[in-house]
This record gives C-alpha cells, structure tokens and sequence, in this order.
C-alpha cells in the first residue's frame, strides 16, 4: 500500500519507513527538521535508511501548514498514515508550551482534516503511556480513566485520542491510537535518557536521577513498537458491535476507533536500569539525586492484552539484550567526548 509516515526523520519514524519499504510498501516521508534537537541526527537517520532500502520521497512540511498538507495529500493520495510527528517532551512542555498547541494540537487537527478531505483506509497515530497521569492502578490498562494528565505534553496525546474519536465517528476514519511505553533503542532521541545516561557515564560527567531514582519505566525497545505497528498497518478497527452506550468501553467506540498499549510489560526501577547501563559500558556513573520533578509519572507498566488479540504479538525484547543493541551503536554513532555540565535526563 502507499503509505504516509510524518515525523519520518525522527527516532520512531526512521525505523518505521525502513520496515515498511522493507515489507514492499510504497513511503512517502513528511519531517519538519526542526532544531529541537540537532537536526544532524534526523539527516543522518535519513541517510542510514536510505543506504538499506534505498531513496523514498520525504517532504519537508510543518504540520501546522495546513495548506501545504493538505497539498501533500493531494500530490500523494496516501491509503494510510502513521502519524508519528510531534512535539516530544514532558519537561520541555513547561519551558514552551505553545509549541505543543502548533504540532500537537493545531497539526493533528490538520492530519485529521487531510484524512477527511483525502479518504484514507486508516490513520495510525503516536499518543502515549503519559495519559495514564495520576492513575497509579498498574499494569495500567486501555480500559483505565485517563482524566488527570500531569503535564501539558500529556493532555495533548489525550486530546488527540479525542479528536480522532470524532473524526472517526463523523467522518468514518478509521483510527488507531498507540499508547507508547519509554522506547528506546538506537537512533533515539538525544533528550531521552539512554543517550543522556550513556554520554554522561562515558564521559565522567554526573547525570541527575530524579525522585531519587525510585521511578520505574516499562522500557520498549524500538524493534517491539515497529513490529507492533507493522502488523496493524491492515488492521484497520471496524466498529464494536456490542459497544453499550450505557457501560462504554474506553478503548473501542461504535466508530471504528481503538486505542492500543505498547509497552514491554516488566517496569523496571530508574537504578536498576542505570546499573545495566554501568555493565554494557564497562563504566560507573557518578549520580545526584534529586527530589521528583513537575509532570513527571512515578510508574509505568503497559497491560498489552488487547494488542495481543488483535495482532498476536506482544513485545517481548528483554531491556538487558535491547540495552546492548543501543549501547553498540552508541559507540558506532557518538563520539566522545568531554563536557563541563552535568546531563538532565528525560524520562
């Protein structure tokens, strides 16, 4: 099928276009190569694959564009998006908080319009494990209230499961929301805590572990999220024929609207994720401990039961074995080198 992937050039699109045009789909590629990070890192996913499965289009396009969205979708006439651009960052969301109103909100509204002018047979779109918020009842689940988000970052991933739900329900658009858990792996994102942890360790430097690294994390490697979207790439969701109005169920509608988990279901404790980090770099890190941070989750841990009924597949790469993927190609990709402030992770 002919496939549009936004956020193409950023850690979860690269590997996305790379397994679709991989699997024989046809990609077409949408990154606004913004400077959140160093753009260098998005050219050069880019180029890594590109040298494995050859050239596809990739439009540089804001998604706050509507016009030349819209324009793309013309041009390209996709069949399905995956819907993975946005603005990232739960702490990031206090420093600016109207970056998340353009990408999040006002540029999903304008993938849901191009969705509705430009039929497509299924939008699959990135929200994320932060939705769950203040709910502290884990494994947490999709059937679980989503209603108190503790950071702005968060409120716009529910917002966007909202938004799709109308879409879906007015317009017939059939979407899928991915709850993502902590992913990780190589070509990730230098404001994540694997790079942040791993440059900080084997350069000396301290690195800050917040509520004193009693946080635990259901950590996902890379290969279980694109294996997961892969396989839901045709599984467009049909409208719940026994849904109840009066007893409704959070994760399916009667629009064709789901909301999958994917998230490797072993939460692991902030230090003893460190302490794997320590063993694949052959390095201790020297550490602060600090009091919680604003916005941030204390636990996750994904319940991936319904993504197990309607893909067969759960995640299921040990974070020990994804850990040592990552660090290899940490190794390959960063020089080191030295630095003279201490490294904040984003957890």
């Amino acid at each position: 099928m002919k496939i549009l992937v936004t956020g193409a050039a950023g850690f979860i699109g690269a590997h996305c276009v790379l397994r679709l045009l991989s699997d024989g789909h046809q990609v077409c590629g949408l990154d606004n190569f913004n400077d959140y990070y160093d753009p260098q890192l998005k050219h050069d996913r880019v180029d890594w694959v590109r040298e494995q499965v050859g050239d596809f289009p990739l439009a540089k396009v804001d998604l706050a564009d509507a016009e030349a969205l819209d324009a793309l979708f013309e041009c390209e006439q996709p069949q399905v998006v995956i819907h993975l651009a946005a603005q990232a960052g739960v702490r990031y969301s206090l420093e600016n908080p109207r970056a998340y109103l353009d990408s999040n909100l006002s540029g999903f509204l304008n993938i849901l319009e191009s969705c509705r002018h430009h039929p497509v047979r299924h939008l699959i779109y990135a929200s994320s494990s932060s939705v769950y918020g203040a709910n502290q009842h884990t494994p947490y689940s999709v059937k679980d209230n989503v209603d108190h988000p503790l950071s702005l970052y968060a409120a716009t991933k529910k917002a966007n499961e909202s938004m799709a739900h109308s879409y879906s329900h007015l317009f017939g658009i059939p979407c899928t929301g991915l709850r993502f858990f902590t992913v990780y792996g190589p070509w990730g994102r230098p404001d994540m805590s694997p790079i942040q942890f791993a440059r900080a360790i084997a350069e000396g430097q301290p690195l800050k572990l917040f509520n004193y690294g009693q946080h635990q994390r259901d950590f996902t490697y890379i290969d279980d999220i694109i294996e997961s979207i892969a396989r839901l790439v045709e599984r467009a969701p049909q409208p719940a024929p026994d849904w109840n109005r009066e007893q409704p169920d959070p994760a399916s509608s009667m629009a064709p609207w789901r909301i999958y988990n994917i998230g490797g279901q072993q939460p692991v404790a902030l230090k003893d994720y460190l302490a794997l980090l320590e063993k694949h770099l052959g390095q201790k890190a020297l550490v602060e401990l600090l009091p919680l941070q604003p916005g941030d989750v204390l636990n996750t841990c994904a319940d991936t039961s319904d993504l197990a009924l309607a893909t067969g597949f759960q995640p299921r790469i040990e974070l020990d074995e994804g850990l040592g993927r990552f660090i290899a190609w940490f190794r390959d990709y960063y020089p080191l080198r030295s630095a003279h402030s201490p490294f904040m992770a984003g957890l």
